[in-house]
């Protein structure tokens, strides 16, 4: 029984209910199994037998040739019949099938067994800490005061051409842009990730086998419904998709890549000071990895990209911590994910600037993206994701905790080589 074309395993839904019920129940997924369970098992009845007709056809086929005149009759007449009555069963099977992947679209992908439990994010799990929030002898500005200021950051002139939550970034901000980019490929390229650029537009069908359609996920996309393609939200719904249907030698994973793009979100359930300046914009850009990898080793690969996002971060020397989110916090593709969040002087908190997640089989099962090992057999394979930089975030970071008196800004030493000076504004 295959299951192309959808993201949870149906044997396991029927091999194993009670594990899926508990972990729907941990994500707060409310879910009535018997209803896939019912639609497996005429799946599974329907095929079984079709299968025993078409086998009694290709014997037909076989004893039509040796058979006297009569007999020659009624075997014809009994092809005809199994075939008129596989064409009807192949038709109800559809309907079944269809109804079977809608209902599979509602559940979300098995945690992790070392995912904390939890309702929402005040359940999250602090790892690790990474530096100390600066202490400023004057009263800091927030990232909007310095950009304007600086002459950096135009969100006046973007909103007379483009409406709210749009920004011009100007001059320096571009040149610290250009710089983390430059930053993040000379660390990860090192390490396997290969460079691309994903187009920016995708089909649905692209965007749908990721998983960023279902449980509200179209709100958040902007549609050109005449060509039916959809704008990424991130690089990885472009590089995901990008091996559809392949078999990749398992001696050659990790497949590594980093992704460099603009991403269009709306930010429909934004509000608040949130919409203010840079942090929640309709078009913004960013560093990201995506791996593909055995499922033996996908958990090694995760922390793998946890590592080089704390290496990133801590070249810059921004304050940050590592949490591991909790079961009603993680995203249904996820089976584990972990965030950075980064110290934002004029909020006094930690806001997120990255997040890593492990989606085990939930993708490629629907991409049918498989591993071959050396002795034959095949697998799907896992894939994973992570920001390596959301490019306003880290401005916004950059900007406020290297932020002087006089409304200058010192620029990170790893990235001077590429901006070409030490301070913004001095």
């Amino acid at each position: 029984m295959q299951d192309s074309g959808r993201m949870i395993d149906t044997k396991l839904i029927l091999d194993n209910p009670a594990l899926v019920d508990a972990n729907n129940r941990r994500r707060n997924a409310t879910i009535d199994l018997s209803i896939a369970t019912g639609f497996a098992k005429q799946r599974s009845v329907f095929i079984s037998q079709i299968d025993e007709l078409r086998a009694r056809s290709n014997e037909i086929a076989g004893l039509i040739p040796k058979a006297s005149a009569g007999e020659r009759v009624t075997l014809v007449q009994e092809g005809r019949d199994i075939k008129e009555k596989v064409k009807m069963m192949e038709e109800q099977l559809a309907v079944i099938e269809t109804g079977l992947d809608t209902e599979l679209r509602k559940y979300p992908n098995v945690l992790r067994d070392d995912v904390p439990d939890g309702k929402d994010a005040e359940s999250n799990d602090v790892v690790r800490t990474f530096g100390e929030p600066p202490v400023f002898d004057f009263e800091p500005k927030d990232h909007i005061e310095l950009g304007e200021a600086l002459g950096i950051i135009d969100i006046e002139r973007a909103a007379k051409v483009s409406g709210s939550r749009f920004t011009y970034l100007k001059g320096d901000a571009v040149l610290l842009e250009f710089a983390l980019i430059q930053y993040a490929l000379t660390t990860l390229v090192p390490e396997g990730f290969t460079p691309v650029v994903p187009p920016h537009l995708v089909s649905t069908k692209a965007m749908g086998d990721m998983g960023y359609l279902e449980h509200g996920g179209e709100e958040e996309i902007y549609h050109l419904k005449h060509d039916d393609l959809v704008l990424i939200g991130t690089s990885e719904q472009a590089i995901g998709p990008m091996l559809t249907d392949e078999i990749l030698p398992a001696d050659s994973l990790p497949a590594r890549y980093v992704g460099i793009s603009p991403c269009y979100r709306r930010e429909a359930g934004s509000f608040g000071r949130d919409v203010r300046g840079i942090l929640r914009v309709h078009q913004f850009d960013k560093v990201e990895m995506f791996s593909f990898t055995t499922p033996d080793a996908s958990d090694e690969e995760h922390e793998k990209i946890l590592a080089m996002q704390e290496k990133l971060m801590q070249g810059l020397g921004l304050p940050h911590r590592v949490m591991k989110l909790c079961a009603g916090d993680t995203g249904r593709p996820s089976a584990r994910t972990y965030d950075i969040e980064t110290w934002i002087p004029s909020q006094k908190q930690y806001r997120e600037t990255h997040s890593t997640s492990n989606t085990t089989d939930y993708q490629t099962r629907r991409l049918s993206v498989r591993v071959k090992y050396a002795d034959g057999h095949k697998e799907l394979a896992h894939a994973l994701n992570g920001t390596a930089f959301a490019i306003g975030r880290t401005l916004i970071a950059i900007l406020e905790n290297y932020q002087q008196a006089d409304g200058s800004v010192v620029v990170p030493e790893v990235l001077r080589p590429w901006v070409g000076k030490s301070v913004v504004g001095a």
